[in-house]
């Protein structure tokens, strides 16, 4: 167990190696209650939203997600979240553990209008069932048709008898569903997946396998891979960047940088000589220094080490080697295509 984001957090059940490779080749099961919520009710509620968030929250239709940053004037991502859809006039966002309260904040000093905000983070426990077999496993304990929810879709629906929220969402790259039940249900929800999983080799996991499955996916890590120094089209996140939209806060100065450039671009690579990277170690070509690691680890279906890491954008083609300095050696490492599996 560790402390995380003032939560007490499972870090690993049966080892982080043996976690990862159930999520991939089974299912595994993740206690993610550690997230904020917040409830946005009333008329005013989309134009809000749009101005708050980069990607565009119009498109969606009830029953639909949204994955979106959310940044700051000078296009510095605030928080990355979920949008959830639940009618015209009623959304759900889904932020990060460690930013509830900073988010918070900064939705209430620029929001107007008919509009109610609540966090309602104590009102929801979160658990995500994650793997190819996840969907196999939901059948066995719940009613709804779940192989006709598409993915960023979710339903209000019983999974072993419990009303909630079946979301199908993940931080896994696999397969999976994100279950919104209330706090009081979720020992009991927990149990009866676990009890259903069996005969599908579900084995819980922790903070380790979630790290080492969303690096596998280059899925950004908040506090890593992205925060209010970096802008979404350097994180490779411009997909989630809407500019056809009327207004954003960020809007000007991700129009500024999509026009005349910027210095650095989120890259992923593979050590070639022994080690691991990790967050804030510089990365070199020759005697220059051309970039810091910002996320890496072991990936278990790689075998290797693996990272992303902000390099000058002349030095970011694919196959070529980089040095990285780990414990004031330099150690090989190459850029390659992501997603790494």
């Amino acid at each position: 167990m560790i402390d995380f984001a003032s939560w007490e957090m499972p870090l690993q059940y049966s080892g982080i190696i043996n976690e990862h490779l159930a999520v991939r080749n089974s299912a595994g099961l993740f206690d993610a209650s550690h997230m904020g919520e917040f409830l946005f009710k009333g008329r005013d509620a989309l134009d809000n939203l749009q101005l708050l968030v980069t990607n565009n929250v119009a498109r969606l239709e009830t029953g639909q997600v949204l994955y979106t940053p959310m940044c700051n004037e000078d296009g510095g991502i605030i928080d990355d979240l979920l949008i959830y859809r639940l009618s015209a006039e009623e959304y759900m966002m889904v932020v990060n553990a460690a930013n509830i309260e900073k988010d918070y904040q900064w939705i209430k000093k620029h929001i107007s209008g008919d509009l109610e905000l609540e966090d309602i983070s104590g009102q929801y426990a979160l658990i995500a069932l994650q793997g190819p077999e996840s969907l196999a496993i939901l059948k066995e304990i719940s009613n709804p048709q779940l192989e006709e929810l598409k993915y960023y879709h979710f339903l209000k629906g019983r999974v072993a008898g419990i009303e909630l929220i079946i979301s199908r969402t993940g931080y896994t790259g696999e397969l999976g569903y994100e279950l919104y039940c209330f706090p009081d249900e979720a020992v009991f929800l927990w149990k009866e997946l676990m009890k259903a999983g069996e005969k599908y080799n579900l084995l819980p996991a922790g903070l380790g396998a979630r790290d080492t499955l969303r690096l596998e996916k280059k899925y950004c890590l908040y506090g890593n891979d992205i925060d209010e120094k970096r802008h979404p089209l350097e994180a490779g996140l411009s997909w989630t960047v809407d500019f056809s939209k009327d207004d954003f806060i960020g809007k000007e100065c991700l129009l500024d940088y999509q026009k005349n450039g910027y210095r650095q671009k989120l890259i992923g690579f593979k050590l070639i000589d022994r080690g691991m990277a990790r967050k804030g170690y510089k990365i070199m070509d020759k005697d220059k220094i051309i970039g810091e690691v910002s996320s890496g680890g072991y990936s278990p279906i790689l075998e290797g080490s693996i990272g992303l890491a902000y390099v000058d954008k002349e030095y970011s083609e694919i196959d070529k080697k980089i040095d990285i300095i780990i414990r004031n050696k330099a150690v090989k490492a190459v850029i390659v295509k992501t997603p790494f599996v």
